[in-house]
């Protein structure tokens, strides 16, 4: 019985290079302007909700229509140029994170579909070394320890005809 084979996606070398110099030109329009930021950092500032974005966004009507209001200690000036940089930063953020689910789970079909494959070929392999198959105990006895080294047992998908 032939396996079912979720996927099937093939890149040209020229699809690779387009995909390598797309990425090459986002880090180059973005070098110097982002940051990396560590997990403790991440948690300390979080990010804003929907709610949240609302509060900034009437903030900032506010401000603009009654310029006399806003604090002196608040630098109106780098409140703009960090609302502009969110506004323009956001919407390629959700492209990418688009993109990015895309791939995952692209690559996720391939894993399933390699991986069903390769248990497939370890059953036979299986069958044949006890079959005495010439070099195939030797196969089979090298993929075996993989299984045993994290204590799992390939469970048959499929049955082996």
């Amino acid at each position: 019985m032939a396996l079912e084979n979720l996927i099937s996606v093939s890149f040209s070398t020229e699809d690779i290079d387009k995909l390598s110099k797309g990425i090459t030109l986002i880090k180059e329009a973005l070098q110097g302007k982002t940051v990396n930021l560590t997990p403790d950092q991440r948690l300390q500032y979080g990010r804003i909700a929907n709610q949240n974005k609302l509060i900034v966004d009437k903030a900032k009507s506010y401000m603009e229509q009654h310029p006399n209001w806003v604090p002196n200690f608040l630098d109106k000036q780098e409140f703009d140029r960090d609302y502009a940089g969110r506004t323009q930063i956001e919407t390629h953020l959700q492209q990418l994170e688009n993109l990015t689910q895309q791939l995952l789970d692209t690559k996720t079909l391939l894993d399933h579909d390699n991986y069903t494959n390769a248990l497939s070929f370890y059953r036979m392999m299986r069958f044949l070394a006890g079959e005495n198959e010439p070099g195939a105990k030797s196969v089979y006895e090298d993929m075996k320890v993989l299984f045993k080294k994290n204590g799992v047992t390939p469970k048959p998908t499929e049955v082996e005809e």
